[in-house]
Formats: structure tokens, C-alpha cells, sequence
């Protein structure tokens, strides 16, 4: 079983950065790609971003690129999402998946999840 923590959610205003992190634990957790989605309140569970499991290849949907990037640092297996240039729209529940598909963006290809960490951005 692989387990995964978000952090680093809070509030930012308009125009800010946060930086969360995705900690991996559990048997096979730094063999597998990761991913970062967020739901906003009343909508559906949107993709982000992946990294495959070596931290070499990402891919950022095409909605948030030039703003947010993935990164993976594997000797403390832990998945980051950088986001910059925040906009309120940007408000939503950030979570981390892990699947074994590399590229996939589908999150029904994602075997684990975290419980997300709140991003709340302030006009």
C-alpha cells in the first residue's frame, strides 16, 4: 500500500506562490508516476500535472502551464507542485495521486490519493 500526505496549502492573494509538497510512503511508493489534480467547490476533479517515477518527464495540462510545474525530488521521495501567478479561480482542493501509466492524465489510471490540502486565493 502506498500512502501520500499534501501540505503546504494556505492562503495567498492574487498574483502569489505556493509551493505544495506530496510525502510517499509504502512498499513500491518511489516507483511510480505521480500526479496533482484539485477540485474546486460544485466541480469536478481536474488534472494538472504528472512526473513520471524518476522525475525526468512531466507534463502540465495546457490550462495552468507557464504557471504551475511539477517536480519530484527522489532521494526524499516527495512530489512538489510549484504554483505562481494565482488567481482566485485558482481556489480549490489540491491532491496528489499515484499510478503506474506514465503519460496518462486520466485519473482513473490513479491507484492511490492523498486527502488534499486546501488553496485559497484572495482577490
Amino acid at each position: 500500500q502506498v500512502q501520500l500526505v499534501e501540505s503546504g496549502g494556505g492562503l495567498v492573494q492574487a498574483g502569489g506562490s505556493l509551493r505544495l509538497s506530496c510525502a510517499a510512503s509504502g512498499r513500491s511508493s518511489s516507483d511510480m508516476p505521480m500526479g496533482w489534480f484539485r477540485q474546486a467547490p460544485g466541480k469536478e476533479r481536474s488534472f494538472l500535472a504528472e512526473v513520471d517515477w524518476h522525475g525526468e518527464a512531466t507534463y502540465v495540462t495546457t490550462s495552468v502551464a507557464g504557471r504551475f510545474t511539477i517536480s519530484r525530488d527522489v532521494a526524499k521521495n516527495t512530489v512538489y507542485l510549484h504554483l505562481t501567478k494565482l488567481q482566485p479561480e485558482d481556489t480549490a482542493v489540491y491532491y496528489c495521486a499515484a499510478t503506474r501509466k506514465y503519460p496518462t492524465s486520466s485519473p482513473h489510471n490513479y491507484i492511490y490519493w492523498g486527502q488534499g490540502t486546501q488553496v485559497t486565493v484572495s482577490s
